[in-house]
């Protein structure tokens, strides 16, 4: 299942990148690849995580939309190629991540109707946060759902005091300024590659793209994103409509996962009424679907047993 470096460093042919504007004004970097048959196997929307662009999962793309899917995706706002909430060069900024669910529900809504059923939205990591999330709160409401690494906790050397110091800390002059200089986790001695996905190949395909469109990088989060993602993990885990969220939902987990937290994704999801999950051990970095051959397809063939069993029109 591996594809050829070729098709991950390509727009595929019948795709379209264009721009999309939220209620607003702000406009979202997005992809558009139909489905090329005359039955369609149903609509996949699929959000990357912090710092994400989605040219990362272009061979995730070309296997789902071989199946006879639309696949569509964009950038999260402040980040990729959806702009910047702050002068600083390259910083992923947020004024709170109630401005991301209210740019998933306007394009959710939007995408629902122009697209063929069943419906499904996928996300990674901050995105796998923020569909549940959407979720939840019923921002969204697909007919499955699938979130693989989500942000539902982070590592942290200061374990339950991490929210609190980042109020300090980031409450200490300019809040928009970089929470740390490089790399996805600061005081770590892990390189950023080794902390995402084991597949050197696979890894250097983002920076391939980031070579070849230096717009699109997003380097390190502000204290403000910060602030707001622990806000949004600690509201979410303690949200009572977990229990009643109808959708069903596959996650995906890395146990050794050293970005996000894998245990809170393990407590929080089986509170879900129609979930269920699957994990991986030490062989998988934080990009499940980037990482070697052995997990990622492992992970696809279970996405894809989710989807033909749970992926049904309501």
């Amino acid at each position: 299942m591996r594809e050829n470096p070729d098709i991950r460093r390509s727009i595929p042919a019948g795709a379209k990148v264009h721009y999309w504007g939220t209620p607003d004004g702000w406009h979202l970097r997005a992809i558009a690849w139909p489905a090329e048959t005359a039955t369609p196997r149903g609509s996949i929307l699929f959000q990357g995580g912090r710092g994400d662009i989605f040219e990362k999962y272009l061979e995730a793309f070309h296997h789902w939309h071989a199946q006879g899917w639309t696949i569509t995706s964009f950038d999260w706002r402040g980040q990729g190629g959806s702009g910047r909430l702050t002068s600083r060069a390259h910083c992923g900024d947020i004024d709170s991540f109630d401005t991301f669910i209210a740019d998933l529900r306007a394009f959710y809504a939007e995408w629902e109707a122009a697209t063929p059923g069943p419906h499904v939205v996928m996300g990674h990591s901050m995105g796998g946060h923020l569909i549940l999330r959407g979720l939840v709160e019923g921002a969204i409401r697909p007919d499955a759902a699938v979130i693989v690494a989500p942000m539902l906790g982070v590592k942290s050397a200061l374990g339950p005091f991490a929210e609190r110091a980042a109020r300090i800390l980031g409450g200490v002059g300019d809040s928009t300024r970089p929470a740390w200089k490089s790399n996805e986790k600061p005081y770590t001695t892990e390189t950023r590659a080794n902390l995402l996905t084991h597949d050197p190949d696979r890894y250097s395909d983002e920076i391939w793209w980031q070579q070849h469109n230096p717009d699109i990088v997003t380097g390190p989060p502000s204290w403000r994103w910060l602030i707001q993602a622990f806000k949004s993990m600690r509201e979410l885990a303690g949200n009572p409509k977990l229990r009643k969220m109808p959708v069903p939902l596959l996650a995906v987990v890395a146990k050794a996962d050293g970005l996000v937290d894998a245990k809170a994704a393990l407590k929080i999801v089986p509170r879900l009424p129609d979930a269920r999950i699957v994990s991986f051990g030490k062989e998988s970095a934080h990009e499940i679907l980037r990482e070697g051959d052995k997990v990622r397809n492992r992970a696809i063939g279970e996405i894809d047993l989710f989807l033909a069993a749970r992926a049904q029109r309501r």
